[in-house]
């Protein structure tokens, strides 16, 4: 990253303002390919190479280093992100000696997007895991928001030895989805994301993200999936992003929650009302998902010894919708795991 944006990210950091994606474009004039080849994130991009299911792929990644007595925290981002939108809790953690390592999962972000592949959270986990390894990081401070937070859960159980803390922001996952909605085949979701646009990517965020408010920073974080739909790889990214949602209908975690073994904080905006699978809720079923005024409360007496923050007034993103009070919690849940 070039001296010049640094001290611009800095400086809003420090004067508390929201920090706006360098992505600026607007409308139909913003085009990606599913690699975002042409995507600037704030930080610099490496990459690991990845072997999986007899393909040869690439794991883009974020590695920030922090002091020698500091863990290193791994954030894990949700569907609707990458790693870009990790830079002020990234930038906040670096500040207080913490390394921060931000992974784009395969099928996310800058990393590749194999069509005949089989995801799942375990392939992932495992794939942050070989990261890890190959950085000579033995043990991590995991931080997981959206589904990012059902991977976080499924790599502290796969690997409790390498977690040494665990922290769910704003998860889903929190509930076993097909106990209440119906099963949807993958061409379901493809031609639901081959039916997107700019306005109902802006629609949907607004409405379930962010309280039927929108800012410059809050459209700035749609920039990427508005170029795709309107790149090349149109097609290919609705296939992959109708994939991924199946990890979140049949591969749920809070059935296991009772066997996590590390300390686990849960930091949960209580206005979040996300609730994947809501339009096509099974007959008979009366059950209101998406509460998290009470889901956040009953993770945490599913989980051993787990710590609750909550943020009353914030939704699914309170690390975008107020920095100076997600931060705060954030300390307190670091803290908290020492």
């Amino acid at each position: 990253m070039s001296s010049l944006k640094m001290i611009c990210i800095l400086c809003s950091v420090f004067l508390s303002q929201p920090l706006l994606a360098q992505n600026t474009e607007k409308g139909a004039e913003l085009v990606y390919n599913a690699e975002l080849s042409t995507y600037g994130y704030d930080f610099d991009v490496n990459f690991f190479s990845v072997k999986s299911q007899r393909q040869s792929l690439k794991m883009a990644f974020i590695y920030l280093k922090g002091d020698a007595d500091k863990a290193v925290v791994t954030l894990m981002h949700g569907k609707n992100f990458n790693a870009d939108y990790w830079t002020e809790t990234a930038l906040f953690l670096q500040g207080k000696g913490y390394g921060v390592l931000i992974p784009d999962q395969i099928g996310f972000g800058k990393s590749s997007k194999p069509a005949n592949y089989q995801y799942s959270f375990a392939a992932m986990a495992q794939q942050t895991q070989s990261l890890l390894a190959s950085l000579n990081i033995e043990k991590t401070i995991v931080i997981g928001h959206s589904m990012g937070g059902m991977l976080a859960s499924r790599f502290a159980l796969m690997y409790p030895q390498a977690t040494q803390q665990l922290i769910l922001l704003n998860p889903i996952g929190l509930e076993n989805y097909l106990e209440y909605v119906e099963y949807k085949d993958s061409d379901f979701f493809y031609k639901s994301e081959l039916a997107k646009t700019s306005d109902s990517i802006k629609r949907y965020q607004q409405q379930n993200y962010y309280d039927g408010q929108w800012t410059e920073r809050y459209e700035a974080l749609t920039h990427f999936m508005v170029g795709q739909i309107h790149g090349p790889d149109k097609e290919l990214m609705a296939w992959v992003n109708a994939k991924t949602y199946d990890m979140i209908f049949t591969q749920p975690v809070v059935t296991e929650f009772k066997d996590l073994s590390v300390p686990v904080s849960l930091i949960i905006g209580t206005r979040d009302r996300t609730g994947p699978g809501r339009g096509w809720m099974r007959s008979g079923v009366e059950y209101e998902l998406g509460r998290y005024d009470r889901l956040g409360k009953a993770a945490a007496k599913m989980i051993p010894n787990a710590k609750l923050f909550e943020l009353p007034g914030l939704g699914h993103l309170p690390q975008i919708e107020d920095f100076e009070r997600f931060k705060k919690v954030l300390k307190e849940s670091l803290n908290s795991g020492q």
